[in-house]
C-alpha cells in the first residue's frame, strides 16, 4: 500500500510538474514571436511620416530623371521596405512598369506581411493553448483533492493543500500568459497597420517617379 501510494505521489508530481513546463515553454515561444514581429516591424518601416518623405525626396528625382544607378546606391543596404521594393523595381525595370509593380507588391505582401501572420498565429496559438493548459491543471489538481478525500479516513487542511495549489496556480498562470499577450497582440496589429498605409502611401509615391523615369529611359 505504502508503494503504491508512493507511486500515486511520483505520478503526481510529475504531470504537476509537466504542467508547469508547458506553461513556461508555452510562454517563452509566445514572448519569442512578440519580440521577433515587434523587431521586424521596426526595421521594415520609417520611424514617422516625415522620415519617410525625407528618404522619398533625395530618391525621387533620381527616378524621375531615369538614373536608376543613383537611386539603387541610395536603397542599397537599406532593410526598410520602401527601400527594399524599390530596389527590387529597379532592378526588374525591364519587365515593364504594370509588371514591375505587381512583382513588387507580391513581394511585399509575400516576405512581410505574410511572415508577420505567420507568427502572429504562433502568438494566438499560444493565447488559446495557455488557459487551455492551466484548465488542465486545475482538472488534475481537484481529482488529485477529490482523491485525497475519497482514500483518507481523516483528511487534514495539508493535504489538500498541494492538489488545491497546483489548480490554482496553474489556472492562474495560463491566464496570467494569455492576458498580457491578448494586449500586445492587439497594440501590434495596430503598428503593422500603420506600417501598410505608411509603406503603400510611399509606394504609390514611389511608383509614380518611376513610371516616369522608365517613360525618359524607354
Amino acid at each position: 500500500m505504502l508503494l503504491a501510494a508512493d507511486d500515486g505521489l511520483n505520478l503526481y508530481m510529475l504531470i504537476s510538474n509537466s504542467t508547469y513546463l508547458a506553461l513556461g515553454l508555452v510562454a517563452l515561444w509566445g514572448l519569442y514571436c512578440i519580440v521577433v514581429i515587434w523587431t521586424r516591424v521596426s526595421n521594415k518601416r520609417f520611424k514617422n511620416e516625415a522620415a519617410q518623405d525625407a528618404f522619398l525626396d533625395e530618391v525621387d528625382p533620381a527616378l524621375r530623371s531615369g538614373d536608376f544607378e543613383t537611386a539603387a546606391m541610395l536603397c542599397e543596404g537599406d532593410s526598410r521596405a520602401i527601400p527594399q521594393m524599390l530596389e527590387l523595381a529597379i532592378a526588374n525595370r525591364e519587365l515593364g512598369y504594370g509588371r514591375v509593380r505587381q512583382v513588387v507588391l507580391d513581394r511585399f505582401q509575400r516576405d512581410v506581411l505574410s511572415d508577420l501572420e505567420y507568427r502572429l498565429s504562433w502568438v494566438s496559438t499560444v493565447i488559446k493553448s495557455a488557459p487551455m493548459i492551466g484548465l488542465f491543471g486545475t482538472v488534475f489538481g481537484m481529482m488529485g483533492a477529490f482523491k485525497t478525500l475519497a482514500t483518507a479516513e481523516s483528511v487534514e487542511p495539508s493535504a489538500l493543500a498541494g492538489d488545491i495549489q497546483v489548480a490554482l496556480v496553474t489556472t492562474a498562470s495560463g491566464l496570467a500568459i494569455a492576458i498580457p499577450l491578448m494586449i500586445i497582440v492587439a497594440n501590434i496589429n495596430i503598428k503593422i497597420s500603420k506600417m501598410e498605409d505608411l509603406v503603400g502611401t510611399g509606394l504609390t509615391r514611389s511608383f509614380s517617379a518611376l513610371k516616369e523615369g522608365m517613360q525618359r529611359e524607354g
